[in-house]
């Protein structure tokens, strides 16, 4: 086998020939060509590529890889290591962009020719866009190490032919981040195009712990863009993702922003960071008499307030900085006096509470701050805005739970007006601008929650005989949706010949896709959606998400980042959720139609003269069925809908039953809309009786 030849285990086979990884253990054991392990670990092995494709081939399982997946199963085993052929690739779709012919020329000759030429040509590409050798985090690939790339790049290029440079850059990169997701912290999109809105318009944008440069990305149309990260591979990968996404400057460095300021000089018209959370070892011993702490010293404890001072030092006056923040910051006694300074400055404006999933960690509501550099002689502003999203993610968290249309609308019609005049008109639970003067206790605690208090649950008395009313219809329609008596079968169970919806997808009577990839304006039915019985409630990415190294802390959110097309769900189609050990399926309705399949949704699209989608729902969700296709990994049950079974029926006899699921699945829906309406009645009663809006 040749020394740079790509490798693959065997899930990756499995993805290769659209099969599961039982799948490919079966082969294995029964094929005695099946291609013998040629690296790995015994319990993990790995084979060659060419190998597996030609059996596969051979065997009639593949046609041909697709591009996309030859190109990144050669990324991905590249002897130096998936990292530097993202580099490698990065620079020659650079080139490939900006100088198509002087690509073509270098894709004529040979492998070894192609390695000595390539370093000259990639630096007339590099130099532009990143500064002078010796001052860029994207070093220019010589030749000794390229030699090992050439095929690698060939493919790239061919791939930038057939999706686009910048598309090709941010699907290889996609891949890395899934492929390595405890290696990475990622801001989401929705925060990332939130936190760019509050900026406003900016030419000059730094992000002072880049990541993969989610934040950068959002930013609205920069003519230079800085970045740092204590990861050098980091940075330059942000470089590359930047150059191939936009055509601002871009000035990547390397090193910690708060030890090793790579722009010291630079008065930027924005700064937008998501710094590492809760860091101890952040310079505080070494960086005591720095000038950035304009506001006070921070405590070793709070390391974001350093960030927050670094982003207002590196700030022309007037220039605005949104920093993610954990909730704690806006309230430890240990931050108090920099708070304080703050506000009587007039340099933090607003403190927005986003609701729980918004971004790694989950579960916590983290906050965004927006700040501005006072001008010189400037009057501080006398108002600090609240904003509190809270209620607009699902309980418990998690992604995909947060509405980020909703939590846009409620931010930016708070925050727009109040950037505009000082003033905001107050929403209740949601937003109020509140005097300085009322903030500068002894605690100084900047909470949102603390100072907006939630509007009753229920409303006032008249909205509250509204839910009461809605509740009583419900409640009628639920009885008269309540199944009749369950009836004893005239024969035992297992009568039915069966089959598995393997089988059907291979008969072609069913069609299976799963979800969780692609970029677009669709809105996204995730599991808690499917669950829950609501409408599609996610929002797309448009790509990979800001991201950290281990140097950098946790703090950030993830997406997928392959450029895929989502899969968008049609009426008739069965969604059912492969992880968690519960029963559900949901046919799609026209209302939903249209929207994108979520993380960890399968989705079933049966041909209608074979198959009845409610039969295929109601069976799908039996107890039994469900428990025989499960299995479990670490803590989590997983299901393979492919083991999934159904009884063998005509479509008369499916459409009986189908009615019958249909009609149990409008009864659910009856219940869940009751409990709903019975909760909102409860709070709400009780929290008219305790603010006095109701009467005892």
């Amino acid at each position: 086998m040749p020394e740079n030849a790509a490798e693959v285990t065997a899930a990756e086979i499995a993805r290769l020939a659209g099969v599961g990884r039982a799948a490919v253990s079966n082969w294995r054991r029964r094929h005695p060509d099946f291609p013998k392990p040629v690296g790995g670990t015994e319990t993990s092995p790995s084979f060659a590529l060419a190998d597996v494709e030609q059996w596969l081939r051979d065997q009639g399982k593949l046609a041909e890889v697709p591009l996309r997946e030859r190109v990144w199963q050669q990324l991905s085993g590249h002897p130096a290591g998936a990292v530097t052929a993202l580099l490698h690739a990065g620079c020659t779709l650079l080139l490939v962009r900006d100088r198509p012919t002087v690509w073509l020329e270098l894709a004529a000759v040979s492998d070894a020719r192609m390695a000595e030429m390539l370093p000259g040509a990639l630096e007339t590409v590099l130099a532009p866009r990143f500064g002078p050798p010796g001052e860029r985090a994207v070093p220019t690939p010589e030749t000794p190490a390229l030699r090992s790339s050439t095929l690698l790049l060939r493919g790239v290029a061919e791939l930038a032919a057939e999706t686009g440079a910048r598309q090709a850059f941010e699907f290889l990169l996609g891949r890395h981040l899934d492929a390595n997701p405890r290696q990475y912290t990622l801001t989401p999109p929705g925060p990332a195009a939130l936190m760019a809105a509050l900026a406003g318009p900016a030419r000059t944008v730094l992000d002072p712990a880049c990541g993969t440069g989610a934040l950068l990305r959002a930013a609205g149309a920069p003519t230079a863009l800085y970045a740092q990260d204590t990861d050098p591979d980091l940075a330059a990968l942000t470089a590359l993702r930047l150059a191939l996404h936009c055509d601002a400057e871009v000035r990547a460095r390397p090193g910690d922003s708060l030890r090793e300021d790579a722009f010291p000089q630079l008065t930027a018209d924005a700064v937008l960071c998501h710094p590492p959370f809760n860091e101890r070892n952040w310079g505080h011993d070494e960086l005591a008499y720095d000038p950035r702490w304009e506001y006070g010293f921070p405590a070793r404890t709070e390391s974001e307030l350093a960030w927050v001072q670094h982003a207002l030092a590196r700030l022309r006056p007037g220039g605005a900085a949104v920093l993610l923040m954990p909730p704690a910051a806006a309230s430890r006694r240990s931050g108090r006096r920099i708070r304080a300074d703050l506000l009587r400055r007039g340099a933090l404006r607003a403190v927005v509470a986003l609701p729980a999933g918004a971004a790694p960690p989950y579960g916590i509501p983290l906050h965004l701050w927006v700040l501005r550099r006072p001008a010189a002689g400037e009057r501080p502003a006398p108002e600090l805005l609240f904003v509190d999203t809270a209620e607009l993610g699902a309980p418990g968290g998690g992604r995909d739970s947060v509405d980020w249309q909703a939590v846009h609308t409620a931010v930016l019609d708070a925050w727009q007006p109040f950037d505009r005049h000082g003033k905001a008109e107050e929403q209740p639970g949601t937003s109020r601008a509140v005097p300085v003067i009322e903030l500068l206790d002894d605690d100084v605690d900047l909470a949102p929650a603390r100072h907006l208090p939630p509007p009753a649950a229920g409303g006032s008395a008249a909205e509250l005989t509204g839910v009461r009313e809605r509740l009583t219809d419900t409640l009628r329609l639920t009885g008269d949706l309540t199944p009749p008596p369950a009836q004893p079968a005239t024969a035992g169970p297992g009568r039915w010949t069966g089959t598995t919806v393997g089988e059907l997808v291979r008969a072609g009577a069913l069609e299976l896709r799963t979800g969780g990839t692609g970029s677009g304006p669709a809105p996204v039915l995730t599991e808690h959606d499917v669950l829950a019985g609501t409408a599609p409630s996610g929002t797309l990415p448009d790509g990979p998400g800001h991201g950290h190294g281990p140097g950098h802390g946790a703090g950030s959110g993830s997406g997928s980042g392959a450029a895929e097309e989502p899969v968008l769900v049609q009426a008739g189609d069965v969604v059912v959720p492969v992880l968690g050990g519960g029963t559900a399926a949901r046919v799609i309705d026209d209302a939903t139609a249209g929207a994108a399949l979520g993380r960890n949704l399968q989705l079933l699209r049966p041909d209608p003269d074979a198959l009845d989608p409610w039969f295929l729902a109601g069976f799908l969700r039996g107890t039994a069925n469900q428990r025989q296709a499960s299995s479990y990994a670490s803590t989590a049950t997983r299901l393979d809908v492919r083991r999934l079974q159904l009884p063998r029926l005509p479509l008369a006899d499916q459409q009986r039953y189908g009615e019958r699921f249909r009609a149990l699945a409008a009864f659910e829906d009856a219940l869940r809309l009751a409990s709903r309406l019975g909760e909102q009645l409860v709070q709400g009663l009780y929290d008219g009786l305790t603010d006095g809006t109701v009467e005892a």
